[in-house]
This record gives structure tokens, sequence and C-alpha cells, in this order.
């Protein structure tokens, strides 16, 4: 007898308090605006017009990741699904669920999908979307963050967790050494993990990528003031920003920051904050490591993971990879 019950096609859990975001956002400002350099988390861009934002992004001729890794996705597609036999899909940082698409119709074993996001709007649009798309299919939404330990709903086996996008860029080396042993703890033996990582290439197509002619991205960048502005009471004057996107050979990563023009102090009244800012001072916004296959590899086993198959768009831009549970240890 199976060990779960089949699954509605549609089931939200809440994993966060209702007011997580609310605190998460206290907590980040306070401690970003009070450390030395000054740093804000990116996850914070993403509000309904920062996503808006970034999905313009996408469409830009330099914007190169997104098109890449839905060319691997696209061809690929099949040949993941056969080596993993995949019945459950868990989607870390899901959005609306745009990545998952290429993969849906080659899965055909499929029954379940675990989308994981921290915006339960988000969450119920992409449901909508693709129910109507795929009606046999049960969604189970998590209303989480995947940089804290998460537990999963029961589904069936196997299960591919599923970490596109290179969003893996944006952690910290020790935050990705976390999040790739919380990945682990979520497999079994016959589980899978897919991985999209942003390669490192010449600096110029980087930071062009972003930093692009339009500006689209500079007004991204500056909207995470705007959220701390609207969220907290601030008065960050966005035009006394500048956006700066600079390339980090030593540690093979783009820095998005915001540089003031000025001298001013910006008071976030919510946390009884004044803020200090020198002339060309610095806020980082973002980091967004690039990878090569050997320390994707030599990080995935740290964790206890096993590299199993590493693919590349034709023009060697971006990778996706499929890991198994290492038998060793």
């Amino acid at each position: 007898m199976s060990p779960y019950s089949p699954l509605p096609p549609f089931q939200l859990t809440r994993a966060l308090p209702e007011d997580a975001t609310d605190a998460a956002l206290r907590s980040d400002v306070l401690h970003g605006l009070t450390s030395t350099p000054k740093t804000l988390p990116p996850k914070w861009f993403y509000d309904a017009h920062g996503s808006v934002l970034f999905d313009e992004i996408t469409m830009l001729p330099e914007y190169y990741p997104t098109r890449a890794e839905r060319e691997v996705l696209v061809a690929r597609a099949a040949e993941i699904a056969d080596v993993t036999g995949v019945r459950t899909l868990v989607e870390l940082g899901s959005g609306s669920s745009d990545k998952t698409r290429h993969l849906l119709d080659a899965f055909t074993e499929l029954t379940t999908y675990v989308p994981v996001d921290v915006s339960e709007s988000a969450l119920r649009g992409a449901a909508d979307t693709l129910l109507a798309e795929h009606p046999a299919l049960s969604v189970h939404a998590l209303v989480a963050d995947f940089t804290r330990p998460l537990a999963l709903p029961e589904t069936p086996g196997p299960r591919l967790v599923a970490f596109l996008g290179g969003t893996i860029g944006n952690l910290l080396p020790a935050e990705r050494a976390d999040f790739l042993r919380a990945v682990r703890g979520m497999l079994s033996p016959g589980d899978f993990f897919l991985l999209g990582t942003d390669l490192v290439k010449d600096e110029a197509t980087l930071v062009a990528a972003y930093d692009d002619a339009a500006g689209v991205t500079a007004a991204f960048n500056k909207n995470v003031l705007a959220v701390v502005n609207r969220e907290l009471g601030a008065d960050f004057d966005l035009g006394a920003f500048e956006h700066v996107a600079v390339w980090d050979g030593e540690r093979e990563w783009i820095e998005m920051r915001l540089r003031s023009a000025g001298e001013q102090v910006v008071k976030v009244p919510a946390l009884d904050l004044a803020v200090e800012f020198g002339p060309g001072e610095e806020l980082r916004t973002e980091v967004s490591a690039k990878f090569r296959q050997d320390g994707v590899r030599g990080e995935l086993r740290a964790a206890g993971l096993e590299l199993e198959r590493w693919w590349t768009d034709a023009a060697g831009r971006f990778a996706v990879s499929l890991s198994s549970v290492s038998m060793e240890g």
C-alpha cells in the first residue's frame, strides 16, 4: 500500500507566519543599513513592480541567462525525465512557474508539483495556469522561504527538486553550503536535484547583463529603496542614488550596488533609524556568483550530492546540472 494519500488538484500550505514578511524586512533593513559596508538582500526587489521590471530584464538583449537556461531545459527535458523517472517535481523559488512549463510536457510520469515561494499570490496564479494546462496534475503549493529549514509534503517518489534561474548565485559561499546541505536533507535515495548556474565568461558580457543600455536594471535595483520607503516609511530619494554593476574577478561574481550621489541622511521611522551616507558611498544590493563545472561539482559533493549530468546552451553561457544523493558517507 502506498505511504501517501492521493492529493487533490490544489492544496496550499503556509509554512510562514502571516507577519513573517514584515518581520524579515525589518530585520534585514536594520541589520543591512547598520553594517559596514551597507547591504540590502536582493529578495526585496520583488514586489509587484519589481517583478514586472525583472520580466522586462529577461527580455533585454544584454540579459542572456533566461534565454540560455530555457534553451537547455527545452533541449534536455526528455532526457531529464528519462534519467529521473520523476513523479514529484519540487521547485524552490518557483515564482510564476514559467520555467516549469519547459519540463512538464516531457515528464509523462509526473503526478505532483510542489512550488515553493514566499508569495501566496504568485503560487495561486501559477497553479491556476498550470492546472488549466495539465488538469491531471496535483499542485501542492508551499508558502515558505527556501533559505530556511523546509518540510516538504508527503508526495510520490522519485522526487526532483529544482532550483533554477541561476538564483543560487545570489547566495554567499557559506549560504550556498547551508542551502545545498538542506537540499540534500530533502532527498531520499533515488531522488534528484536540478540546478541552474550561470557560468564565468568575459567581463564585458557579464557587466552588460546587469547594466543594460535601456536602464531597466537600474530601475529594478532602485526598486528596493522604493519597497523600504513604502513598507517602513523611509525617505530614500531614488534620484540620489546611482546604479552600479561591477565584476569581482577574484570572487567571480557580479555585485550590484547603489552609489550615493552626495552626503545624505535617510530616515526609517518604522525602525527609529537614521542612516548617514557619504558622497560616493555604496550600498550592496546583490551578489550574483558565476560558476565553473569543477566548482559546482565540489560544492555539491561537499553537501552529499553527486553530479550526474552537466548540460549547457550552445554558446556555453549557462549550465543546468542533475545530481543524485551521494552514496558516500
